[in-house]
């Protein structure tokens, strides 16, 4: 069982336990309001209920609007100008489309909770607003904490200059806790991959199938002869996955395919890797067997590595020894494959740990549960973790080198 060791973290826990209820409610109501990235009036109606929880634990809260998709929500708690502050992060949108809550709603059975984004990450966005609420309720008032849920992470914001616009959110923080999806090893995360969307579009020319087949280019063959040779580029010994995720091409079935498209991940743990990869990548589309198709590469993105440097470890080393000091249990560091926020925060050289969500497994699956039971264990971790954060240790976490 978690121990608070001063009055203030006592406080803290007393808080959660007796808040239990409240908020189990509070995340069935987001996740019964669906938002998946392209909707964004669902993803705003997610981010007004987090609005009013956030106002009542004390936060001054903005919208940062966002064209076409969810609105970036902002809260300030306890803002000084004088103080550097800690960023909570995370995100309001989901990858399900609508409809989904009406063949899986919010059930808990068993301890095990089920329901479209209850593990990402919508326990989470619960985590960090009683967090909150239970340092509210603590009197903790050392370091402000700045709230930045966004709207469309799931896409990795490639439909939006949110990306672009986050380092401007986060500007003058000594440090960020991500409340993204945790493990089931109880990992925290300190490092995570970047990732690279890519798409491959060959032309060809049409024909009629029966009439006249020696007149056409069958584009999906040809991309048929690229795909293994893309697929050949994996090389997870050091750390880079190449997938082709999505195809198509052609029109119907009578007709030689004048066109073939294919959409390409990549995560990478090395950029140099990346630039050989994509180099291959080119060369591959450049080389066509089938005289008369070409083939182009448009590329869509690039993020990058959330490295798991020093600053990031001794960050993580704060929460681990508070856990075992606690009773939390034993946490480890660990790197996902996975990317989220914490890559741009870390990028901007932001102290950072991911994955401080509930605990679960099978993100973007209908296989996708969470522990219910990690919703307050989480709260506790995070919210103690952040009472011991006293005065001088921004400045001592900021002391390690990258």
């Amino acid at each position: 069982m978690i121990q608070g060791k001063s009055q203030a973290e006592k406080t803290i826990i007393e808080y959660i336990d007796a808040h239990r209820d409240e908020m189990v409610n509070v995340w069935k109501t987001i996740v019964s309001t669906e938002s998946p990235s392209i909707e964004k009036a669902q993803v705003d109606k997610v981010g007004q209920i987090i609005c009013r929880e956030l106002e009542a634990a004390g936060a001054s809260v903005r919208t940062e609007y966002v064209e076409n998709r969810g609105n970036v929500l902002i809260a300030d708690w306890h803002a000084d100008a004088e103080k550097p502050f800690l960023i909570f992060c995370g995100h309001m949108d989901t990858v399900f489309p609508m409809g989904t809550i009406l063949e899986r709603p919010f059930t808990i059975r068993d301890g095990i909770v089920t329901g479209p984004g209850v593990l990402d990450m919508k326990g989470g966005l619960v985590i960090a607003i009683f967090v909150l609420k239970a340092l509210e309720a603590a009197g903790y008032r050392e370091y402000p904490v700045r709230v930045v849920f966004v709207g469309d992470e799931e896409q990795g914001h490639r439909q939006s200059d949110v990306g672009k616009r986050l380092p401007s959110f986060i500007h003058g923080a000594f440090a960020a806790l991500n409340f993204e999806t945790g493990f089931p090893s109880g990992g925290i995360v300190v490092g995570r991959k970047g990732s690279c969307r890519l798409s491959l579009d060959v032309t060809g020319v049409s024909a009629h199938a029966g009439n006249c087949p020696e007149q056409g280019r069958n584009a999906i063959v040809e991309m048929s002869h690229k795909i293994p040779l893309i697929h050949g580029l994996n090389d997870l010994s050091h750390g880079t996955s190449v997938n082709v995720g999505v195809i198509s091409g052609g029109t119907v079935v009578n007709a030689i395919p004048a066109s073939c498209h294919i959409d390409i991940d990549i995560r990478y743990t090395d950029r140099t890797r990346l630039d050989a990869v994509l180099a291959k990548i080119q060369e591959i589309s450049d080389t066509n067997v089938i005289g008369g198709c070409s083939c182009k590469v448009t590329m869509q993105s690039i993020s990058m590595v959330m490295e798991p440097n020093e600053k990031n470890h001794a960050l993580f080393e704060h929460i681990r020894s508070t856990a075992e000091d606690i009773g939390y249990g034993v946490v480890t560091p660990i790197t996902s494959g996975g990317w989220s926020d914490s890559n741009i925060i870390s990028h901007e050289g932001i102290p950072v740990v991911c994955s401080m969500g509930v605990i679960g497994e099978f993100n973007h699956t209908k296989k996708e549960y969470a522990l219910c039971d990690s919703l307050f264990e989480r709260a506790k971790l995070a919210a103690v973790s952040i009472c011991r954060m006293q005065a001088g240790f921004a400045e001592t976490l900021n002391s390690h080198r990258e």
